[in-house]
């Protein structure tokens, strides 16, 4: 073989082993200590296009921009044949302008399905997404049939469908905590805020806001929750108007809802609550809403407050609110808010332990 020959089989044999070593997406080879970095919008693209990969991690390196994506030509993370398993850290970065328009279409979202007790989506941040499709829609996931959402918004967008729609999930299963939502959502229901229905999920420390409306089984946060499911420490301050059954919280609420609030203005034509439309009042416990802005006076289950008995911290701590690690409040001034980090939480990991007591035993050493 001449020199040159040889130099050139040698520049394409280095040239493959570099790209096989660099392997998918901006790197990483998808392990929990080395996950594959996604740094542009082809790479989230791309990730609907390897189901192998659904059970993999992921990080998110950069903010990513889906603009160019419009129709149906995003590839949508998991479906309900091969559902996505694996973990997704947004790691505080913004997803923005996610847009899928098919109106016949199931199981729709950045993630369509996820299923697995250990799947994870967390700290991301979705900005002005625009949805319309049929049943089980959200932004972030269509269907949560088990795993965790943690630490997700929902800034501005709309989100539209049939049923079961929510502005960040469009049925829950599994667990979602310190997540919120403001899109504007609507279609015929159940649909809310937050999720369309939460039927054996748990819903913690999160929020809603922005414009509800639709048909049947409408709420602020929730349009249904089963009796399996738990709605606790959570909130919606969101405009809701529907035909029957309407709410300012959750509008099928069958499930236990425990330290909650609605201060939104709820409007409806029949079975319309103040916080819940239609549920089991005993299984609402130490939950409010707000009777001046909501212009309701009943509600199947909850106690109705006046604004500034509702701006009053008294009216939560006498029912065991947890002011301390959980919520907050402007004295008179603003309704209770929820504390993004716990009381205590020094590195913002979302949770109090060993790593804080040794940053502030740090501090203490250092005289701060």
């Amino acid at each position: 073989m001449s020199g040159a020959k040889s130099i050139l089989l040698f520049a394409i044999v280095i040239s493959l082993v570099a790209g096989a070593a660099q392997g998918k997406y901006s790197g990483g080879t998808g392990e929990p200590n080395d996950p594959y970095r996604i740094a542009t919008a082809e790479d989230l693209n791309d990730i609907g296009n390897y189901e192998e990969d659904w059970s993999k991690n992921f990080i998110l390196v950069n903010d990513v921009n889906l603009a160019q994506y419009t129709g149906t030509q995003f590839k949508i993370i998991g479906n309900d044949s091969f559902p996505f398993t694996g973990v997704f850290d947004g790691n505080g970065h913004r997803i923005c302008n996610f847009t899928y328009e098919a109106d016949a279409a199931d199981y729709v979202g950045l993630f369509g399905y996820i299923s697995d007790p250990n799947a994870e989506v967390k700290n991301i941040e979705l900005i002005d997404p625009n949805i319309n499709a049929l049943l089980w829609v959200g932004s972030l996931v269509g269907y949560l049939e088990h795993g965790t959402i943690i630490d997700c918004c929902v800034d501005g967008g709309t989100i539209s469908g049939l049923g079961s729609v929510g502005g960040l999930v469009g049925e829950n299963n599994g667990s979602i905590t310190v997540s919120s939502s403001s899109a504007s959502v609507s279609g015929g229901g159940p649909l809310g805020g937050l999720v369309g229905v939460n039927a054996e999920g748990t819903i913690t420390n999160c929020w809603s806001s922005g414009s509800i409306s639709g048909s049947q089984g409408i709420g602020g946060l929730a349009g249904a929750s089963s009796s399996a499911g738990i709605i606790s420490n959570c909130y919606s301050t969101a405009t809701v108007s529907g035909s029957v059954v309407v709410a300012g919280l959750v509008g099928f609420g069958h499930s236990r809802i425990t330290k909650c609030y609605a201060a939104g203005p709820t409007y409806g034509v029949s079975v319309v609550g103040g916080l819940v439309a239609i549920g089991a009042t005993e299984q609402v416990v130490d939950s409010y809403w707000d009777v001046n802005t909501s212009g309701q006076t009943t509600s199947a289950g909850g106690v109705g407050k006046t604004t500034a008995e509702m701006k009053t911290s008294a009216t939560f701590t006498d029912a065991g609110w947890d002011f301390v690690e959980i919520w907050d409040i402007g004295e008179n001034q603003t309704y209770p808010f929820l504390r993004t980090e716990p009381a205590g939480d020094s590195n913002h990991d979302k949770k109090v332990d060993l790593s804080d007591l040794a940053i502030l035993s740090s501090h203490w050493l250092e005289g701060r």
